[in-house]
């Protein structure tokens, strides 16, 4: 075949094929037709979802680097599958009081390895069921405590003024308040539940997220194409949702990774000093439970290590989450690896 300047050769992909699935000798019309359809198939959407994609697979490749954050993902990923496998593998009678399965306050041993309870049941059945209620209120009370710091933060950070600077005192205030304080103060007049603990505990952690949140949104809106944004037309809503909120979501999901470990705690906290639910079983509940039996006194330490262990892994599980995507989210901060 000749080509235009004489030379004898292949035909070239660009001139000659239409790419993948398209013949030899396609005239030009058809090549550009069957591009412009493709695209059309193709389309927004489906080309966002693919950066999407693709941005997910940059994260973990550079996720996986952080040896610490991997150790906590895998931590965190088998208390997860014990928890959602917990009615299989210990059952749902675990803690039922009146057909235990051994003598109270027996030591470990092959048939119970980590020993009973002061009514006899099994402890190693009654710390893997209470990881369903402690990982669930931690998870829930992290996301209520993200998502109000992330409103008022937002918020505060776009509209400025007399709104932002009151925000920014009731924030102050909550900042300087003893933070268990005031979630022991919510249990206490609200009634004993789960519930109760999720509200204590989000409403008196979310000052932190705010101030980082406001911070963040600051910065983002002083960029030009917030500029150009509000110049085309766009609203408060549209400028905030479209522009503020994409570029503060790292921040927040990093912030939730944290807190998460610290509501664990906090539940564990308000469940020992006898403020959770007390119908459910909980490592913090579990605690309590030693306490009241005199385990501490008894030197009966298989009723208080395993749940204090487990309590202990997964508030640094998340820990060590938090701060490998922050590592990766913003590589300035200089976590080590």
């Amino acid at each position: 075949m000749t080509t235009d300047n004489g030379t004898t050769g292949k035909p070239s992909a660009g001139s000659t094929t239409g790419g993948a699935g398209t013949p030899p000798g396609t005239p030009p019309d058809t090549l550009a037709a069957a591009a412009g359809k493709e695209q059309a198939v193709t389309g927004p959407r489906a080309l966002a979802w693919r950066r999407r994609r693709d941005s997910a697979a940059r994260f973990w490749r550079q996720y996986r680097t952080h040896r610490a954050g991997v150790f906590g993902l895998a931590a965190l990923l088998l208390f997860a599958l014990l928890a959602l496998a917990a009615p299989l593998l210990v059952g749902s009678d675990v803690d039922n009081v009146t057909d235990a399965p051994g003598s109270p306050m027996e030591s470990p041993s092959t048939e119970f390895p980590f020993g009973t309870d002061q009514f006899g049941r099994n402890l190693l059945g009654l710390v893997i069921w209470g990881a369903r209620v402690s990982l669930l209120v931690g998870l829930l009370a992290a996301v209520l405590s993200v998502a109000i710091g992330t409103l008022i933060g937002v918020t505060a950070g776009h509209f400025r003024g007399w709104y932002a600077t009151v925000m920014m005192r009731v924030t102050d205030w909550f900042l300087v308040m003893p933070t268990l304080v005031l979630a022991i103060a919510l249990a206490t007049v609200m009634s004993r539940s789960l519930v109760t603990i999720v509200v204590a505990i989000g409403v008196t952690t979310w000052p932190t997220t705010a101030r980082l949140v406001r911070a963040q949104t600051l910065a983002v809106e002083t960029r030009p194409y917030i500029e150009r944004a509000r110049a085309l037309g766009g609203g408060h809503w549209h400028v905030m949702s479209r522009h503020v909120l994409p570029n503060v979501m790292p921040l927040v999901l990093a912030q939730t990774t944290l807190i998460i470990s610290a509501a664990i705690l906090a539940e564990a906290t308000l469940a020992f000093l006898g403020l959770g639910d007390p119908t459910v079983v909980s490592w913090g509940g579990l605690l309590q439970d030693a306490r009241e039996a005199g385990a501490v006194s008894a030197g009966r330490w298989w009723y208080l290590v395993p749940p204090g262990i487990a309590i202990a892994v997964v508030a640094l599980a998340f820990t060590l989450c938090g701060r490998a995507v922050e590592s990766v989210l913003n590589p300035r901060l200089g976590v080590s690896r």
